[in-house]
């Protein structure tokens, strides 16, 4: 009786294994996509996020593997309206756009700087309830905080 058992435990132990060993190859198989919240309030730090951005995108094997969301407010704002932005950075935000970074702008600094969203560059969406809300309400939903 004794070895019965003990030959039913290693039988239910290996099951246990080829069950585990499918799991990690259906994980594998299918990883959930990277979702990453980038943070911009500094005004001389726009150049070198976009450029993080670009890097993560490139890093991660393009905008297919990855959902990035630019939250800006504050000083950086300004770096984003229309009239007064770069040829550089209106076709890289442009291009980002396209590729589906989620541009957002914060309600609260839009109203400060007494700017719409068709005074920005084209892509951005309002973040009616302020940039810090936003950024929450993204990392409620798993997305990694980053401020560079």
């Amino acid at each position: 009786m004794h070895r019965r058992n003990m030959l039913t435990a290693a039988l239910a132990g290996i099951g246990g294994l080829f069950a585990a060993a499918t799991a990690a190859r259906q994980a594998q198989a299918a990883p959930d996509k990277s979702k990453v919240v980038y943070h911009l309030c500094d005004l001389d730090k726009v150049s070198f996020v976009l450029g993080n951005i670009r890097n993560h995108f490139a890093g991660m094997g393009g905008p297919d593997k990855v959902s990035i969301a630019l939250v800006v407010h504050g000083p950086a704002l300004k770096a984003f309206h229309a009239a007064s932005a770069s040829r550089d950075l209106a076709q890289s935000v442009g291009v980002f756009a396209k590729s589906g970074l989620e541009l957002n702008a914060c309600g609260n600094t839009m109203r400060a700087q007494k700017v719409t969203l068709a005074d920005l560059l084209p892509g951005f969406i309002k973040a009616d309830q302020g940039g810090v809300v936003r950024i929450a309400e993204l990392q409620s939903m798993t997305y990694v905080y980053l401020r560079p």
